[in-house]
């Protein structure tokens, strides 16, 4: 196994904060300089995760917010321990090419990947041993989405055109097939409301109502490129969308609301590039805030009320493919192309 290591950063991103006049600098005390206040359980104000022999291209904490799994180009997850020195536990294995997403189940047992193999990957957290192998689609795997009600349903969206609803209970697994007349890039799922989310290279987001089988609701449009990533908000109320078009946007998919109102707020300042990655995007613990991957080598995070940019924290050297929210703490971490994980608090 090759080495893994979490060490303590030599030069902890510079990190911004909206003040009432300005956004300033903020740089956080040095070991020397007077009293720490800590807001986490790291070990320090910024970690810096190595091990990955490739680009990292997914994030997820566990919804307790004890773990973190990464997935990476090198076709592996590791598992990292996510507060004190946020070692390294774990490596799921199997894969035959990259991995472009992953997901934890709602109890925090399992482990879903989405792979360009063509396939998905279903690991038993604790033993990191591969329970299923999803087979089905004909085309690269690009995301995956979890439930929050049940731990054994997930979803998928892939390069051959369909979305797909799978359940670990049931032999291979699938249940449901959502076809598109376009390649599928992202995906979320809102099982209180019973909908599926989808956004692909036709820069529309689509909504599907599981209950009715494969039958389409209703289209967002307002994107003007492909769509790299979905995200729900933690009490379902809005979608968060990221795209190549440059725009994180946020959509209201309440019921009572319909037509050209769902489109909420832009959120401006990340960047794409010709690399054309699925660059992802993440709302806060109480959506307070969201964040988004960015090709320019930057964690932006944005204060969702006023769409005003609050942190602006570089350290990177490779575009940032991922950035997530711990679920308990006042810390986010971003995955790069530089084959590296930063855990950071947030300062206040």
């Amino acid at each position: 196994m090759t080495s893994m290591a979490a060490e303590p950063a030599q030069s902890p991103p510079t990190k911004r904060y909206r003040t009432e006049t300005a956004v300033m600098e903020y740089h956080p005390p040095s070991a020397s300089g007077g009293t720490d206040i800590r807001t986490s359980s790291l070990t320090e104000p910024t970690m810096k995760l190595t091990g990955h022999k490739g680009s990292v291209y997914a994030l997820a904490y566990d919804p307790a917010g004890e773990n973190l799994v990464s997935g990476s180009f090198d076709m592996t997850c590791l598992l990292w321990h996510a507060g004190g020195d946020c070692s390294n536990y774990n490596v799921l294995e199997g894969h035959k090419n990259a991995i472009l997403d992953v997901k934890w189940s709602s109890n925090s047992e399992r482990v879903v990947t989405a792979s360009a193999d063509k396939n998905l990957g279903w690991y038993d957290a604790n033993t990191g041993n591969r329970i299923k192998r999803y087979r089905g689609h004909d085309g690269i795997v690009n995301a995956v989405d979890t439930s929050t009600m049940n731990p054994e349903v997930v979803v998928s969206a892939s390069d051959d055109k369909t979305a797909r609803l799978w359940d670990a209970r049931v032999g291979k697994g699938e249940v449901l097939c959502m076809d598109h007349d376009f390649q599928v890039t992202a995906v979320a799922y809102a099982e209180e409301t019973h909908m599926v989310y989808t956004g692909g290279i036709d820069n529309l987001i689509t909504a599907w109502d599981v209950r009715q089988g494969s039958e389409k609701k209703f289209a967002l449009k307002g994107h003007q490129d492909t769509v790299t990533c979905l995200s729900l908000h933690p009490k379902g109320t809005h979608l968060l969308s990221n795209s190549m078009d440059g725009t994180v946007k946020s959509w209201d998919i309440q019921p009572f609301v319909s037509g050209k109102n769902r489109l909420y707020k832009t959120f401006a300042g990340a960047t794409h590039n010709a690399e054309k990655g699925l660059l992802k995007c993440a709302w806060s613990p109480d959506g307070s805030m969201v964040t988004a991957g960015s090709a320019d080598r930057i964690v932006h995070i944005w204060d969702e009320p006023s769409t005003e940019e609050l942190y602006y924290l570089p350290g990177h050297t490779g575009c940032v493919n991922t950035v997530i929210f711990h679920p308990k703490e006042n810390v986010i971490a971003s995955g790069s192309s530089d084959k590296s994980i930063y855990v950071g608090e947030l300062g206040k």
